[in-house]
């Protein structure tokens, strides 16, 4: 009993500080550094833990548990409902289209489409970025109250790729533009990944509270601004049609 329950101790520290290493972890958790280290290969073999900083040993966890809460939340399955409809808009666009869920103040990546071409946009399935750093994570904000929105841009971040992070100001202008035409989009210039352009749209449960976001990612070498009434319209769609799926008994 006792293994069982440093096992779930071990879990839900995991999920609350990721990334997390073995030091910190036996630091918070009072547990020995090999029993914490015991309990993270077994989450690990179950499909509930991974290691998402392999230079650092920092682990963090996998879909299966955000998806196994979604279904306890009375939603249905995000991932299965989701997943013939992110294919369709890949066809459509033959670009890559992924399914990011809120976690928190950040994205986690669900699921992802792969486009045809060789060159393409790729985050790993299981990463989590923060909201204000995705096209995904702004077309989300659009939906929240005011008062959410301002404690989420109260946090800060750290540089990505010695790009400054826009001021709260900036991003709360981007928002808006966002509430208003429906979607959100991050250009070839965006500060988190330079050369990607993004649209993304909300997803909502059946409350119509944004839970999640479907996003279209393009290559700089590839993006053009013609292309954003040509695509927009179809991340809207599928954005909308997941939404409906979920409301479905």
């Amino acid at each position: 009993m006792n293994s069982v329950l440093s096992t779930l101790r071990v879990f839900e520290e995991v999920a609350m500080r990721q990334p997390i290493g073995v030091s910190e972890l036996a630091r918070v958790t009072e547990i020995p550094k090999s029993t914490v280290q015991r309990c993270l290969v077994t989450l690990q073999q179950a499909g509930w833990l991974k290691v998402v900083d392999a230079e650092r040993a920092r682990w963090g966890v996998t879909s299966k548990a955000l998806a196994l809460g979604l279904r306890n939340a009375g939603e249905r399955d995000l991932q299965e409902v989701a997943e013939p409809v992110l294919k369709r808009l890949a066809a459509q666009t033959d670009e890559t289209v992924m399914l990011g869920v809120r976690d928190g103040e950040c994205l986690l990546i669900l699921a992802r489409e792969d486009t045809t071409q060789v060159v393409r946009v790729f985050l790993e399935v299981g990463e989590r970025v923060p909201l204000r750093a995705t096209s995904a994570g702004t077309a989300i904000m659009a939906l929240l109250d005011q008062t959410e929105v301002d404690e989420l841009l109260r946090h800060e971040l750290k540089e990505f790729a010695n790009s400054p992070v826009p001021d709260a100001a900036e991003l709360q202008r981007e928002i808006a533009q966002t509430a208003k035409r429906g979607y959100a989009l991050n250009g070839s210039s965006s500060w988190y990944r330079p050369h990607v352009a993004s649209i993304g749209a909300a997803i909502t449960n059946p409350a119509g509270r944004p839970v999640a976001a479907v996003t279209l990612a393009i290559p700089e070498m590839r993006h053009n601004r013609a292309q954003e009434k040509a695509f927009a319209p179809l991340v809207m769609e599928a954005a909308a049609e997941i939404s409906r799926l979920l409301s479905t008994d």
